[in-house]
């Protein structure tokens, strides 16, 4: 059980990491690196930035959740 849960956290983080790196920010971050030309159609509160923002929320709930598991398998054992 602790070994699944630690694969979990450490798969969430990587890609929280990810996730987070790809939002636009005031220089652009990462993801102009992959929108190059479509960026200005697809800058701003864009459904792409939409769907970024609720992904990122969802992993970082599951990513809150593996961690609460682990504490309590700790404080359990």
């Amino acid at each position: 059980m602790k070994l699944a849960l630690d694969i979990g956290l450490i798969v969430t983080s990587v890609l929280m990491v990810v996730l987070v790196l790809l939002h636009r920010g005031k220089g652009g971050g990462l993801s102009s690196l992959f929108g190059g030309g479509v960026q200005s159609t697809l800058s701003g509160s864009s459904v792409v930035e939409r769907n970024l923002d609720r992904l990122t929320i969802f992993v970082g709930l599951i990513w809150f959740i593996f961690i609460v598991a682990i504490g309590l398998d700790i404080s359990l054992s």
